[in-house]
């Protein structure tokens, strides 16, 4: 199996964690609070919006996942919808911590004890259909009005997570930092590489450039690896625009047989027999080295934004890191990326709907109203020393996703179709690693993908 994925907050405003709010632990002393003049102005813009109605009787909500939605002992910031759901509601937000690889056991074990979760993240793209068809997770129907200025504009991207004719995930944004490809501009300099950012600015990123770049710098050898990281797959999958398994009508759809998916992974299965992958290849061995970028030994480590929404990040990917999204698909009709989306689904037995609902509709304004948004990309800047380069780049790829949202449901039905499509004996990732050409696994595991599916869809 593949190591999974480590789940991240989609924007930076839920990428910052635990703090002076119920459910934290550590020297709260040492947590970091808007300065008096930001917080002033959040203020403001939190009484005088009208599209923040009513008032909330209880004003905790309880929130489960692997990162807090508060600032902890880090030195991170309050996030701008946090400190507007304070100050208008006098909302608390209370953090349960949880592994990320047994969150649904922790979560279905917090349901049968009526501990009254309230919310939980959607953002790692694998709650629906999943925790309907198991019941974990509640329709946000009654709680959400789409009709609602605040909402209106994300209600197409509600509709796709629709099961049974109910909407299951109250979208907050569609975010295009779900995986981008992260580099050293000292190591392309060195090596005579031309700048993906400029690539990418001159309309040449693409499948073809990506392979030249790679090819024209590996050689395991003498120690120069190509593509690290447990994200790679899946995110050069979505390029091609069509995912494994899709979602339409509440009805589930394999595409495995898909040409484009065909033509996809023959590419990575070229990659991969190609010395271009280096995780899993001999000596480099099946542990992810983010600090190969830093030093000038690994040219690419596709990941999550969420591995630069933080003050270390030079650490690992050095002083001249930046970051691209995933290269084109030069057949593509459109520039598809790996699509993340910013929200949460309801937890059955929540205690306090109407507080999640009041916390999204904060999350809308934060994102929404213009000056809160700037406010909130300061904390790119001040907390993460950011260039000016990189948070015009997060809006760009932001951007592209709004422009042809994509999601792919196959980590989301159900472990027995995660268990054989994420892994690298049988599922999307085997091509990569020179195990089986795509052919051989769809000759595998298609019917089977397809018996799930339809046991499923009923």
């Amino acid at each position: 199996m593949r190591k999974k994925r480590y789940a991240a907050a989609a924007l930076l405003t839920a990428a910052v964690s635990c703090g002076v709010l119920a459910g934290c632990k550590g020297d709260e002393s040492s947590y970091k609070s808007l300065d008096s003049a930001t917080a002033a102005e959040v203020a403001e813009i939190a009484s005088q919006s009208e599209l923040l109605t009513g008032e909330l009787e209880n004003k905790t909500i309880k929130w489960m996942a692997n990162w807090d939605i508060n600032p902890d002992g880090t030195g991170k910031n309050v996030p701008i919808e946090l400190a507007i759901f304070q100050s208008r509601y006098g909302g608390k937000v209370e953090f349960t911590n949880v592994d990320w690889n047994s969150k649904f056991d922790a979560l279905a074990n917090a349901i049968n004890g009526d501990t009254g979760i309230d919310f939980f993240p959607a953002s790692d793209l694998d709650v629906i259909p999943r925790g309907a068809i198991k019941e974990m997770f509640v329709p946000i129907d009654d709680y959400i009005d789409f009709e609602n200025p605040l909402f209106k504009d994300m209600k197409p991207i509600m509709d796709r997570f629709v099961w049974k004719d109910k909407h299951y995930v109250i979208a907050n944004n569609v975010s295009g930092d779900y995986c981008v490809v992260i580099y050293n501009r000292d190591t392309m300099e060195e090596n005579g590489l031309e700048d993906p950012a400029k690539l990418f600015a001159d309309g040449k990123w693409d499948w073809n450039t990506f392979t030249k770049q790679l090819k024209q710098f590996c050689d395991p050898e003498e120690g120069r690896w190509g593509i690290d990281g447990w994200w790679f797959e899946e995110g050069l999958s979505a390029t091609c625009g069509v995912p494994y398994i899709d979602l339409k009508d509440s009805k589930l759809i394999n595409n495995l047989k898909d040409p484009a998916i065909a033509r996809l992974q023959n590419w990575m299965y070229e990659l991969g027999t190609s010395n271009c992958v280096a995780i899993g290849n001999g000596e480099y061995g099946w542990s992810a080295k983010p600090n190969y970028i830093g030093e000038g030994k690994t040219l690419f480590y596709p990941c999550g934004c969420w591995a630069l929404y933080n003050d270390t990040w030079k650490n690992d990917f050095g002083e001249h890191a930046m970051f691209v999204p995933m290269p084109k698909d030069p057949n593509a009709s459109e520039y598809y990326i790996p699509c993340g989306v910013d929200g949460y689904v309801m937890v059955k037995g929540g205690k306090n709907p109407e507080g999640v609902a009041k916390f999204a509709a904060c999350k809308r304004l934060a994102i929404t109203n213009e000056r809160a948004d700037q406010l909130g990309t300061q904390q790119l800047y001040d907390e993460y020393g950011w260039t000016d380069e990189m948070v015009q780049m997060v809006k760009k790829l932001h951007e592209m996703a709004r422009a042809n949202p994509q999601y792919d449901f196959f980590n989301a039905v159900s472990t027995d179709v995660s268990g054989i499509l994420d892994s690298n004996e049988t599922g999307i990732g085997c091509t990569s690693k020179g195990a089986l050409k795509w052919s051989e696994v769809v000759s595998a595991v298609y019917s089977t993908i397809d018996a799930f599916l339809n046991q499923y869809n009923g």
